[in-house]
């Protein structure tokens, strides 16, 4: 069903811009979903269309309508699930390396969205027509655990939590390298790309928060195994970060080498090569579960690939 929202500013929010404040008030919804609920005339400020970066006034009252959620237009399919977890509320996945985790310009099939849909019938409607369930994500070619939820309830829990920041999430990382400081912290903001609108960059004008903490797990000749938890969760944060401090993930050719160095022995070059995408692995998500607010915590083994190269360069002698 459609519901329309009222708030009265509280002298606290004033001088706040609309679109931040009922980011707050409704975290339930992204703040790119506020700003297209503004954009389409869904937000009267005093009975009035306003802009999204309109600062509030004493007294303002603030009108905002929710359309109802669009019937789903994913189409369900048979795609096998390592499920780590499961029950009424949420399920947690231990996704491939490959698979896209919701549908989207260039890809309709074979997503994680697609799957999830065959397997649990009842995903939560609240993230929209292409992305049910979705409260989080990992690119297209970085495995490892994710949670979705399967009522609203769960969506809302999870979302809070995320923003809240207290979600647990561990990754471990191969990158190019030997990393000196045993552990660290990579404090810079990441945007859009300047020139390159499908790059994310700590270079860009309007860049958000970003804070990565990296520690070494094991140092190769050339290479660096690291354990990364992330504050926040931007667009491809943990390899622009590693990429800006000259240790780009390995595997990775947007923002890393896009061609092996010649001075490689054979089987290294083989093993890198052959990897086909970042060696990146989202190995631990924790959270509070929605229902009895108890903390799980998941733990994702680490992939064949990543396993593989590694072993590769451990008995390495170049």
């Amino acid at each position: 069903m459609q519901k329309t929202l009222t708030f009265h500013l509280s002298p606290s929010d004033i001088h706040e811009r609309l679109d931040t404040y009922l980011s707050k008030k409704i975290p339930e919804i992204s703040r790119s979903q506020i700003k297209k609920l503004i954009d389409t005339g869904n937000v009267l400020l005093n009975n009035h269309p306003a802009k999204a970066g309109r600062k509030l006034q004493d007294r303002d009252v603030v009108h905002i309508t929710i359309p109802e959620p669009k019937t789903l237009e994913v189409t369900p399919q048979k795609i096998p699930l390592d499920i780590l977890y499961e029950d009424k509320s949420i399920i947690v996945v231990n996704k491939p390396a490959g698979m896209v985790v919701h549908a989207g310009a260039g890809n309709t099939e074979k997503t994680l969205v697609n799957a999830l849909l065959y397997h649990c019938k009842d995903l939560s409607g609240i993230g929209g027509v292409l992305r049910p369930g979705i409260v989080h994500r990992l690119d297209k070619d970085t495995s490892g655990a994710i949670v979705a939820a399967k009522n609203d309830k769960a969506h809302l829990s999870l979302t809070k939590q995320f923003k809240e920041r207290i979600i647990k999430k561990k990754y471990i990382a191969l990158v190019w390298g030997v990393v000196k400081d045993d552990e660290g912290i990579i404090d810079m903001p990441i945007g859009r790309h300047i020139s390159h609108r499908q790059k994310m960059s700590i270079s860009a004008k309007r860049g958000r928060s970003a804070v990565t903490h990296y520690k070494v797990l094991k140092r190769f000749s050339r290479w660096t195994l690291l354990e990364i938890r992330i504050e926040t969760g931007r667009t491809h944060q943990i390899r622009v970060h590693l990429s800006a401090i000259h240790h780009p993930v390995v595997g990775d050719t947007v923002y890393g080498k896009k061609t092996m160095p010649s001075f490689l022995p054979t089987n290294i070059r083989a093993s890198v090569q052959g990897l086909k995408r970042q060696a990146l692995h989202a190995a631990t998500l924790g959270f509070k579960h929605p229902e009895t607010d108890e903390y799980m915590e998941f733990n994702s083994p680490l992939p064949k690939d990543m396993d593989s190269i590694i072993k590769v360069m451990e008995n390495s002698i170049a």
